[in-house]
């Protein structure tokens, strides 16, 4: 790191902190903090949420992937593309999600189910989320002193104090400042801002690689790789370790069943201005991402070239022997981009993409440390109250709620040591939570027959099954001996004592699998042989007699619903339209290239130069629309962040807008007899 790029990184800081103690001012109630009292717009919410969803843990986990697997891994996320634009066009759980008016997912729960189970669920949400969390300090700062060239410990007045312990206190610091300062409002706006300086950044790093190597140096690494795991074409992926077509298809499923489950950004989930500008932000996210996706892609298989092309031999060199150094293991393969990267990019561009990772890093810790200590308070403690907290004392408690998470997440990094890819270690340890909490949800926000004891037994199998597969697969190095004293001639402990010998991604599945079964089959069984009252699904989501004003802009108290929901409704303006068309045709056209090219491979077979040929248009077409659509988001965010402040000065503090489930909201539960109320 030259004296350029520490410049780079500490403006960009400063200029956070500055912006930080601006925005703390517009934090005036419990709906402010949790919230940001549900005045976001479009662009906000899918710039925020964007450096949330990809923060510096998944672009190491993404680097380690694509290493490995090179641009195949990419090509099976294209099979993904319709469904995910199936869910965005009709709103897929968002837009039911904000018509709940809700602020967690366990107080939806509350709402649909009952309290206790409101309560278990915060537990598991929570203890989930934050075992989940606590590998994201240790990898950052991992990254950090790899990156930066730290040195192990230095010292200070003659005390040695340890780098890896000092950079987890200073990221999280960092994001704790920013999270007691003005919760979601200050996280939104700071996390906007880091949007926008990420998006220019990533088009530069993209620039400086494009003068730094070749296509044909790139092609000519890839080939190096074994016959049947190859880095170009996706169909020769059979003796791919851990990214092969099985870890694809598991992801795909897993992904739309746990749509909008996980809560690590619930404040972004309940912060837009309406359920339309919700799905909004969903439908425009597919644009958003278009450039940071093709660095992600990209810069890993620089590396790759880096280290494998005779043109670049003799800085390899140097990466190799330091790499040669490291614990073998999983610390080694989160190592190797980074040191890669450090001597291929120039200076000045490595000060950038060092404030990229430490913008990643603060955007996700930020938020999370939000989420999962709003979620111990809101669903976890407040239960049990049976008075209302005065606005100041419930943010105290908030904030204090988020420091004990930082607490545990700083000791878990402190002494956990990750075995298995940190793709496979985040599906299983959040699947604690999401793996019966999908049913729960779905069950919950589409199907008035879905059962509060269907939604326990979902969520103590689901969970229950993926927290077992976690403490074997952690302990499975101790265990396996034991075991094998007990069964000496069990070939299959023999063969994996090292390693358990099933991943994260499959071990999720299954438990994903067994939890859809024991809430379909309970609530059948409440239905069928009980004959238990269905749902009041009208009141819950604020429909019919219960509408409130204002909540739709076309002013129907209930939307379309069905196939029609795919397509724009009255609450679509004519740019709606542009963005719903554009898309559509967008996702579509690849898709039906991805059948084409699926069903040429399986009849006459393609090869890697087409295969070349192809990544390189891919690459270029992203690059020339990533460009066009960061001006795009750009405008859209500033105009949403002026619009956020504006709200926020004139808005009036609601005390009774806590996040507490009021007594009205459950007198009529069944969809039969109940009472006409109309909500303004």
């Amino acid at each position: 790191m030259h004296f350029i790029d520490w410049s780079i990184v500490a403006i960009f800081a400063l200029g956070l902190f500055g912006v930080a103690i601006y925005t703390k001012r517009y934090t005036r109630s419990v709906a402010d903090f949790l919230a940001a009292n549900r005045c976001a717009g479009r662009y906000l919410i899918c710039i925020s949420q964007g450096v949330t969803g990809t923060g510096a843990i998944s672009f190491i986990a993404m680097f380690t992937m694509y290493y490995e697997s090179g641009f195949t891994a990419y090509w099976w996320t294209i099979a993904l593309w319709p469904i995910g634009l199936l869910m965005m066009l009709c709103g897929w759980i968002i837009y039911r999600y904000r018509e709940t008016r809700v602020m967690t997912l366990a107080q939806l729960f509350e709402v649909r189910y009952s309290k206790k189970f409101r309560i278990f669920c915060g537990v598991l949400a929570w203890l989930s989320g934050v075992i989940n969390m606590g590998i994201f300090p240790a990898v950052t700062a991992r990254f950090f002193i790899v990156f930066c060239g730290l040195p192990q410990e230095f010292h200070v007045f003659g005390f040695a104090i340890s780098t890896f312990i000092f950079i987890m206190t200073i990221e999280l610091s960092i994001a704790l400042l920013f999270t007691f300062l003005g919760g979601m409002v200050v996280v939104a706006i700071t996390d906007m801002l880091q949007g926008f300086f990420c998006n220019i950044a990533y088009l530069v790093i993209i620039i400086a690689l494009y003068f730094s190597f070749d296509w044909s140096q790139i092609l000519t690494s890839l080939k190096t790789a074994p016959p049947n795991a190859s880095m170009l074409n996706p169909f020769k992926t059979a003796h791919a370790n851990s990214f092969n077509f099985a870890f694809f298809m598991m992801n795909i499923f897993i992904y739309i069943y746990t749509v909008r489950t996980w809560q690590g950004a619930q404040g972004y989930n309940c912060a837009a201005k309406n359920a339309h500008e919700a799905k909004m932000a969903g439908i425009i996210g597919t644009w958003r991402g278009l450039i940071q996706n093709t660095l992600i892609l990209i810069l890993p298989i620089c590396a790759f070239t880096f280290l494998h092309h005779v043109d670049f031999a003799a800085k390899a060199q140097t990466v190799q022997q330091t790499i040669s150094g490291l614990p073998a293991g999983e610390i080694r393969s989160q190592a190797m981009v980074p040191l890669a990267l450090v001597q291929m990019l120039p200076v000045g561009i490595i000060g950038l993409f060092a404030a990229v990772m430490l913008a990643a890093a603060i955007g996700t810790d930020d938020t999370y440390l939000h989420s999962w200590g709003s979620i111990f308070v809101q669903d976890v403690i407040l239960p049990f109250r049976k008075k209302s907290l005065e606005p100041k004392q419930h943010i105290l408690l908030l904030r204090l709620s988020i420091l004990l998470v930082a607490v545990f997440i700083f000791l878990f990094s402190m002494f956990f040591r990750e075995n298995d890819h940190i793709f496979m270690y985040l599906t299983l340890s959040g699947s604690i939570y999401t793996g019966g909490a999908g049913s729960v949800l779905l069950g919950g926000l589409y199907w008035k027959r879905g059962s509060t004891a269907a939604a326990w037994s979902a969520m103590i199998i689901g969970g229950g099954l993926a927290f077992l597969g976690l403490m074997t697969q952690t302990a499975w190095p101790s265990l396996a001996p034991v075991l094998l004293k007990w069964f000496p001639a069990s070939h299959f402990i023999n063969s994996n004592l090292e390693k358990f010998p099933y991943d994260g991604m499959q071990i999720s599945f299954f438990s994903v699998l067994f939890a859809i079964l024991a809430y379909i089959g309970v609530s059948l069984w409440n239905w069928l042989v009980l004959k238990r009252p269905a749902f009041n699904m009208e009141r819950m989501l604020h429909r019919g007699p219960y509408a409130i004003k204002g909540e739709h802009i076309d002013g129907k108290a209930v939307p379309v619903s069905g196939w029609r929901s795919l397509l724009p409704s009255k609450e679509f303006t004519g740019m709606d339209k542009l963005l719903h068309s554009g898309l559509t045709a967008w996702t579509l056209g690849w898709f039906l290239f991805f059948v084409a090219v699926t069903a040429y491979h399986l009849i006459r077979g393609t090869t890697d130069e087409w295969w070349g040929k192809f990544w390189l248009f891919f690459v270029i077409l992203t690059i020339v629309l990533g460009t066009i659509t960061t001006i795009w988001f750009s405008i859209g965010g500033i105009k949403d962040m002026r619009y956020m402040f504006k709200a926020l000065r004139s808005a009036v503090a609601d005390a009774e807008d806590d996040g507490r489930v009021k007594e009205d909201d459950l007198k009529v539960k069944t969809d039969s007899g109940e009472k006409a109320v109309v909500k303004t």
